[in-house]
């Protein structure tokens, strides 16, 4: 009787291993450019947010910020999938309200300054599929230049007196786009 329980129990450990090998879960590796959040206010336990922005976040890795983001042309706003926008209320964008709800970021970067485009557009992957007739708002904003460098982009949302600022910085570029209410 004892030699049939060691024999079962060995059989069975040696047909849930191969099971378990059978079965196993194919994980991809890290993305290159992993996807990031920054919302307002920045405080996780602060659930009542005013915005929130959902991007890719690429590395310069001894490139250039022209050679990833050329001057003149229409950019995701980070990598892969293009940056989406959430607006929990209703927000001015320079000079036209933009209604509360998720937009795709794009930007068209320049030599002095940069042009934020929010697009109704959704799901887009990267700005190859970008449609000028779909924007909603055009804000041209001045490009200034840090001591710092930055080697993977990256947002963050800070308070305005009237509203709140998307801050965006790679390399030793920085822009700043405001949010008013």
């Amino acid at each position: 009787m004892k030699k049939s329980t060691f024999i079962t129990t060995i059989a069975f450990v040696f047909i849930m291993l191969v099971s378990f090998n059978v079965h196993a879960q194919k994980f991809p590796e890290l993305d290159k450019s992993p996807m990031d959040v920054a919302s307002f206010p920045n405080d996780y336990k602060i659930s009542a947010k005013a915005a929130k922005i959902t991007y890719s976040r690429p590395q310069l890795k001894g490139r250039s910020l022209s050679e990833l983001a050329p001057n003149g042309k229409v950019w995701r706003t980070g990598a892969n999938e293009a940056a989406e926008l959430t607006l929990y209320a209703d927000m001015n964008f320079g000079t036209t309200k933009v209604k509360a709800g998720t937009y795709t970021l794009y930007t068209i970067p320049g030599v002095k300054e940069w042009t934020v485009i929010i697009n109704k557009d959704l799901n887009v992957w990267g700005s190859y599929f970008y449609k000028s007739e779909n924007d909603v708002a055009r804000l041209t904003v001045p490009m200034t230049e840090a001591t710092e460098s930055l080697e993977t982009f990256s947002m963050v949302f800070t308070e305005a007196k009237n509203g709140i600022v998307l801050n965006m910085g790679w390399g030793k570029i920085r822009i700043a786009v405001p949010f008013t209410k």
